[in-house]
């Protein structure tokens, strides 16, 4: 039986929490309801007061928690390298704002922060003595168009393996394995001009997974493109599709994994993200973690209708229930 737990990051409800249709409980009763009981929280967009946050706030939230059933699983930080008017943070500034988080995080009694890409792992270095001590993984997000062996990531790792620590690794943002190009994608696109013919050979292009720079030069220069098409082809370069197989080699430095998504089908598939690839390797290697939902494509259709992230949401559980058992089942019967 797998041990992978299923989530929900609160980044999901970003439309309907902005506009005031959903509470940051009513985001919680709902993951509640379709069995995704590990919540991911992002302080600064989730708590008004932070950082300064209270005792009593913490005890509401942790409440919270226990009222609907469910638990944390993930910490999403930030860390911004610049203030006072574009003044970069010193390397003990940075130290010292994650070390902030990390407090922050213990306190809640959360197990793993997702770290920026972007921070250096010398910086990180310089927290580990404070993450073992608090017991909290430091997970540096492989967001697109990073990837699993990108020079930038193995650093990090580098650092966790000289270090031999287990309180410092990645954290996986399934954005990177994007097998098709998102329909939602094209969909905008051509409302905002863009031809037919071109958005077909932009997805064409992706599909065969030609180097983005060589189609970002076709649409431009050769097919002239209009503001839409150039638009459409310069998203090539966030669209990476790393190989799941190796997964397997990494799992031992991630715990946690943003299940980002675009849109989900109404058979509850994945149009775009190469899920049915992905789980059956988090099973093989008997990965024990969250897949924590990321629903990201509120921007893509928020011009034409209604946004659902609830719908959406469901439907993507749906789908992890059905590849988790299908992974299992092919497992066993191996």
């Amino acid at each position: 039986m797998s041990k992978i737990q299923r989530g929900v990051s609160l980044y999901s409800f970003q439309e309907e929490m902005f506009l005031g249709q959903m509470s940051v409980e009513d985001c919680v009763a709902y993951a509640a309801s379709i069995g995704a009981k590990g919540i991911e929280i992002l302080p600064e967009q989730n708590m008004p007061t932070f950082p300064d946050i209270s005792d009593a706030e913490v005890e509401r939230w942790k409440e919270m928690m226990e009222r609907h059933g469910t638990h944390f699983t993930c910490y999403d930080m930030f860390l911004d390298t610049k203030l006072r008017k574009g003044e970069l943070l010193s390397d003990e500034e940075q130290v010292a704002s994650i070390e902030r988080d990390l407090r922050l995080c213990h306190r809640f009694g959360i197990k793993n922060m997702r770290i920026l890409i972007f921070v250096r792992p010398d910086i990180l270095e310089k927290c580990v003595p404070l993450a073992e001590e608090l017991d909290i993984h430091m997970g540096v997000e492989v967001h697109a168009p990073w990837h699993l062996e990108h020079a930038w990531i193995l650093r990090t790792i580098d650092v966790a393996d000289r270090l031999k620590t287990k309180h410092l690794g990645i954290l996986p943002d399934m954005g990177i394995f994007m097998k098709h190009y998102p329909p939602a994608f094209r969909a905008r696109f051509e409302r905002q001009g863009a031809r037919p013919e071109i958005t077909q050979f932009i997805v064409d292009q992706h599909e065969q997974k030609i180097m983005c720079e060589y189609t970002i030069y076709e649409v431009a220069v050769k097919m002239g493109g209009n503001k839409a098409e150039i638009a459409m082809a310069e998203t090539l370069r966030h669209a990476p599709y790393a190989n799941p197989k190796r997964l397997k080699d990494y799992a031992p430095y991630f715990r946690h994994i943003q299940a980002k998504f675009y849109e989900m089908n109404e058979d509850c598939t994945d149009p775009s993200l190469a899920y049915e690839d992905v789980i059956p390797e988090l099973v093989k290697c008997g990965w024990e973690g969250t897949l924590s939902s990321e629903y990201e494509g509120n921007r893509w259709i928020q011009d034409v209708m209604e946004v659902d992230s609830r719908e959406q949401v469901r439907r993507q559980h749906v789908m992890f229930d059905r590849l988790i058992a299908k992974a299992e089942a092919e497992l066993e019967n191996a």
